[in-house]
């Protein structure tokens, strides 16, 4: 949380925000909120709810890789990884 907590991010639930199927009760440290707008969530309570798009099943993202041409992978100066 420091380094997000610097950018102004703060826990979800300072907001009154739940992460969806999640008890009330549970750890939530992960779940961060920031708002844009100061005081723009201020009365608002609810849960956030992952989008649908977010849950892909693998052969349907392999069938999309399939329209980009492949590529060589280089090994460039300064990269820590291979």
């Amino acid at each position: 949380m420091d380094s997000y907590g610097h950018s102004g991010f703060g826990y979800a639930s300072k907001f009154g925000i739940r992460y969806h199927d999640l008890p009330e009760d549970a750890d939530a440290s992960f779940f961060l909120c920031k708002e844009l707008i100061p005081g723009y969530l201020d009365g608002i309570t609810g849960v956030y709810q992952t989008p649908k798009g977010y849950y892909v099943e693998d052969a349907d993202v392999e069938e999309f890789d399939k329209n980009f041409l492949p590529k060589e992978k280089l090994k460039l100066p300064g990269q820590i990884f291979e």
